[in-house]
């Protein structure tokens, strides 16, 4: 993995100054959901941020609705947001630590600016249009999460709960779930009796990040290190291009564009109480650890950010699907992202 992105990742050396990304603390530093030391894994704090897709305003691309758009620089960096956590979720379900080039390439190409792609700036901003968001509206947290697939709470019913399952019955029916939990953690500013939920849910390893931000401005949370939250920032305005097989000088540079050198920093109280918080659960025993997680720490805060239900509330309905096959924007995913068996083709 680590050769993928060396045209990409320069270390700071004495023409440089060093970058203040991380801190130099005793405190652990969590990303998600994996725990480092600032001061003997700082490296590898940085490679592993590296290499997370990073989805920014781009422009040059081709003409978006009405207006006849051709860059989303001032209202789509919620948007952008919202594709590093799906591209996080695709690396994590077809990617090990030995990473296969055609393959990430594949994931990185759903995301360029073709109307094609699936999950392009095109196709996510016209979605909107069933929110009643014109393309070139900004969105909010909420409106991304309902747009990728949304849980309130979550209900172990609805996925099926393992510890009633017979020990000598295997249960193949699994396919990895992405779960995205919008939330408000005070009125104008975040409450600070939120403020350990949300640092459990950064250090859970099924956590993708949270989707928040500041004030007006939206940034993609994956990690904190004691008070701070640690984010990529979508606010960098890049060309519009393609990666195809990373072949030529340009379609390197275009694969390097989709990588952040370094991860910026901000306080947790700085941070816009409007937040989604994303886990994915691969596996049926990531999905179990969650819910543990969720019951045994979450839920015993004076204030828990959210709570499991055993059966679907009332209010639901029959119809209220909570993961990513029933959304209208992901319409391919249970043939390539929810399967692990079956690869993007």
């Amino acid at each position: 993995m680590d050769a993928m992105f060396d045209i990409c990742y320069l270390s700071a050396d004495g023409n440089n100054p060093e970058p203040d990304d991380i801190p130099k603390t005793k405190d652990y530093v969590w990303v998600l959901g994996k725990k480092y030391s600032a001061i003997q894994d700082l490296d590898r704090i940085r490679r592993d941020i590296t290499s997370i897709l990073w989805c920014t305003y781009r422009k040059g691309f081709v003409s978006i609705g009405d207006e006849g758009l051709t860059s989303d620089k001032g209202w789509g960096c919620m948007l952008r947001c919202g594709q590093m956590v799906l591209g996080v979720a695709l690396i994590r379900v077809h990617l090990s630590s030995d990473w296969v080039d055609p393959t990430y390439l594949k994931i990185v190409q759903r995301f360029e600016e073709r109307k094609q792609a699936p999950y392009s700036i095109h196709q996510v901003a016209l979605m909107g249009a069933s929110e009643g968001k014109e393309v070139g509206q900004w969105f909010g947290p909420n409106t991304v999460a309902q747009k990728i697939g949304v849980q309130q709470c979550i209900v172990k019913n609805d996925r099926g709960d393992s510890s009633s399952t017979p020990d000598n019955v295997v249960v193949t029916d699994w396919m990895p779930l992405l779960l995205i939990v919008p939330l408000r953690l005070g009125l104008s500013e975040i409450n600070p009796v939120y403020i350990d939920g949300l640092k459990i849910c950064f250090q859970s390893p099924q956590s993708i990040g949270v989707i928040g931000g500041k004030p007006n401005q939206a940034l993609y949370l994956i990690g904190c290190v004691g008070d701070e939250v640690i984010y990529l920032d979508p606010h960098t305005t890049q060309r519009s291009g393609f990666v195809e097989n990373k072949m030529t000088d340009d379609q390197k540079e275009i694969d390097c564009s989709y990588h952040c050198k370094y991860a910026s920093r901000i306080p947790i109280l700085a941070m816009d109480p409007s937040v989604a918080v994303c886990f994915l659960c691969r596996t049926r025993s990531d999905f179990d650890d969650l819910c543990k997680t969720i019951q045994q720490q979450l839920m015993k805060e004076a204030q828990a950010l959210f709570e499991i239900c055993e059966k679907r509330p009332a209010h639901w309905g029959p119809n209220a699907d909570i993961d990513l096959q029933n959304t209208g924007l992901f319409t391919d995913i249970p043939t390539w992202i929810l399967d692990p068996n079956n690869m993007i083709t």
